[in-house]
């Protein structure tokens, strides 16, 4: 290990990205290891994506790991992220795939994080399983968080049309596995694999860290499937 390394574990010791222990080596320690909330394959399709699936539930420490991630500038925790989606993406998922792309933030919200949290994690996600990564969208125009709206369909009709093909020659009869933070509806997804399938993709797969629980057993409800 380089000096400046073990100064930096001197000074910020590494800590588990779930629970903050301090860890004497990696990113997650055991115990969350043994007990973080496992998801998998969600059931059911989306309209406009084949399968979808995540490692966790979006619940108890994951989500406090995930506004971590997302709001405080926690950029290393993308890999240790991506880390878990592609070994759920192995386990659950139906392959092969060509090439991983992101739902991607809009440059207003771009502009006041810094990064875009769902690029980061189809990047590290992408090199975990030795796929290509291209940016084949990008986001039109800027629109208010999903997660503050309530009912069936407004978050759909809060992203219809949010998204536009970035290249689209990227993705003309491949099978994309499409990266997201997290699944809740999935209102956002299924427009952005619209628009994937609308430039020429063969088929659209989801992946995303963590899903709301009620994302779970969604395949008995065919009306609300057909927004998600």
């Amino acid at each position: 290990m380089k000096l400046t390394e073990r100064l930096l574990d001197l000074l910020f010791p590494p800590r588990c990205v779930f629970c903050r222990k301090r860890l004497e080596a990696g990113d997650i320690c055991p115990d969350c290891l043994r007990d973080l909330p496992r998801c998998g394959k969600i059931r059911g399709r989306g309209e406009f994506f084949s399968q979808a699936a995540a490692p966790l539930y979006y619940e108890k420490s994951v989500r406090e790991a995930v506004l971590r991630y997302k709001f405080h500038g926690r950029r290393g925790y993308a890999a240790p992220f991506a880390r878990l989606m592609a070994e759920c993406a192995g386990e659950s998922l139906e392959g092969p795939f060509d090439l991983i792309t992101w739902v991607p933030v809009s440059r207003q919200r771009l502009r006041k994080r810094g990064f875009d949290q769902s690029e980061l994690l189809a990047r590290e996600t992408a090199a975990r399983l030795g796929l290509p990564l291209a940016r084949a969208l990008r986001k039109s125009r800027h629109t208010g968080a999903n997660s503050k709206l309530a009912g069936r369909e407004a978050r759909p009709a809060n992203v219809l049309g949010a998204f536009e093909a970035a290249e689209p020659e990227t993705v003309r009869e491949k099978n994309v596995l499409l990266v997201d933070d997290i699944y809740t509806t999935g209102a956002t997804l299924s427009e952005c694999s619209r628009i994937l399938l609308m430039a020429g993709a063969e088929d659209v797969a989801c992946l995303t860290l963590a899903a709301a629980r009620k994302a779970k057993n969604m395949e008995k409800q065919s009306i609300y499937l057909g927004i998600l």
